[in-house]
């Protein structure tokens, strides 16, 4: 019951479309019959019939169950949509799938430390696992996720690290799972050497021979479909001596998901394979899923604030801009080595790529983070840093309107 609940409105799609091609047919048969021969209604009949199941079967039916039969591409790889048995087996083992209600990752969840093995190596340990999570209120969505949230778990490593990196898939997966971190220099980033199917680990080791700020995604065909479902996440490869200390570090990935179910349609939201090869996703946002009142960042008036900020794709740039702060320095691309831009109000951060922003906090507010391609922010593309402090009237006065923000 469960599952129907949350099928429903495709039910009705898919039976209520096919229930009004059969009225429509017996409809027309009785009113040709009354005009024409037998022979001439059967035939005119069957034009009908023909044409209904050419527009049926491409538009009646959910895209998530179209292909491989009504969908072409070019790839190197397969497609980018489910398999047919995979859907299924989805659907018959939904109710065994966990349920996470905040699949969003705490933008706070930043590890400060770097913690070495007795080798020296630095050990990290990755499940890859299917969930079924909240993507707004009323909206589910089945997300593959790097330890159960999105985006996955931050890394942190230093230039010169030896890296031991184990990946798991969890049993409960349906599909098989990888990891390319752009980071690492070999075959794949890493993909061609961890891929795992359900139940399954490998381990690979690697050096951190660059410095910088770098994704890390799923990379098992099709990759653009994995990351569409939530598979990335950031590895900090540190400068030999660190970063500057700062008061607050933050976490923060933009993603889009696209599903076949119009903007803020209720219930459970299917993959929609040709939406993300015409670039038209349903929802962008970030860590995952739509913010709420209640998610804020936090952060103090005199707090300096770096910013951990990367574009999982699969197709957008982000143009990513804090309303009401200027950034006082911007590593563009992740670029830790060349001396960073001063005083930006947006930077671009391309598909796969990633930002380092600092600032000071001057003012209490609330100050909204938005992709500055301001339709996005209708598709959920936001999230509010809560600065709480003294006000400077010399920095800012007036009578500020909840609500109100560029």
């Amino acid at each position: 019951m469960d599952l129907i609940s949350y099928l429903w409105q495709y039910i009705v799609e898919v039976f209520g479309i096919f229930i009004a091609y059969i009225f429509a047919g017996i409809f027309i048969y009785l009113i040709l019959r009354r005009f024409n021969s037998r022979a001439i209604t059967l035939t005119l009949l069957a034009v009908f019939v023909g044409v209904s199941i050419s527009f049926y079967i491409p538009n009646g039916l959910p895209n998530a169950f179209q292909y491989p039969f009504f969908m072409k591409t070019f790839g190197p790889v397969d497609g980018p949509v489910l398999p047919f048995s995979n859907v299924v087996t989805f659907l018959s083992n939904f109710n065994t799938f966990e349920r996470v209600d905040d699949i969003a990752r705490d933008p706070h969840d930043v590890p400060t430390d770097i913690v070495y093995a007795e080798d020296g190596a630095v050990e990290i340990e990755i499940t890859a696992k299917e969930v079924v999570g909240t993507l707004a209120d009323g909206i589910t969505f089945n997300y593959w996720t790097f330890d159960g949230k999105v985006p996955g778990p931050f890394l942190r490593v230093r230039e010169g690290d030896t890296v031991r990196l184990t990946l798991h898939n969890d049993e409960s997966s349906i599909h098989h799972h990888n990891i390319d971190l752009h980071a690492v220099t070999g075959p794949g980033g890493g993909a061609s050497a961890t891929n795992v199917a359900p139940g399954e680990s490998k381990t690979i080791t690697f050096k951190a021979l660059n410095p910088g700020l770098f994704m890390y995604h799923c990379a098992h065909p099709n990759v653009a479909n994995h990351n569409a479902h939530g598979m990335y996440g950031m590895i900090l490869v540190e400068p030999q001596g660190g970063l500057p200390d700062v008061d607050v570090e933050l976490y923060v990935i933009q993603g889009e998901f696209y599903t076949s179910g119009g903007l803020g349609r209720k219930g459970l939201q299917l993959f929609d394979p040709q939406a993300m090869l015409d670039g038209k996703p349903q929802y962008v946002l970030f860590n995952g899923r739509v913010s709420g009142e209640t998610e804020h960042m936090h952060a103090r008036v005199g707090d300096t604030i770096r910013m951990y900020v990367g574009n999982g794709g699969v197709n957008l740039i982000s143009s990513f801009h804090l309303i009401g702060e200027i950034f006082d320095r911007v590593y563009r691309e992740g670029d830790l080595v060349t001396p960073p831009a001063q005083s930006i109000q947006t930077t671009l951060i391309p598909a796969g790529g990633a930002t380092v922003v600092e600032f000071e906090a001057n003012y209490p507010g609330k100050y909204i983070l938005v992709d500055h391609a301001l339709s996005r922010v209708e598709r959920g593309a936001w999230r509010v840093l809560e600065i709480s402090g003294d006000a400077d009237p010399s920095i800012f006065d007036g009578d500020i309107e909840v609500g109100h923000g560029h």
